[in-house]
């Protein structure tokens, strides 16, 4: 799961060069939403639903045995 970390870091890096590189502000701030932030929400919360639904079954697991 680290790598997706440092994936998403480097990606944040190489965008927020691009956005510094526009014309002006608003095109570099739309280029930062738009090739950043909304991109990267969706795969990260796509890629780290594996990880979301362990962590669920572990904790259902234990209030099982808590109960028992």
């Amino acid at each position: 799961m680290a790598f997706l970390y440092l994936i998403a870091i480097a990606w944040i890096y190489v965008v927020l060069l691009m956005s510094l590189a526009e014309s002006s502000a608003i095109a570099g701030v739309m280029t930062f939403i738009f090739y950043c932030v909304i991109p990267l929400t969706l795969v990260l919360y796509i890629l780290s639903s594996p990880a979301r639904k362990r962590k669920i079954r572990e904790l259902e697991r234990q209030s099982r045995e808590k109960s028992n």
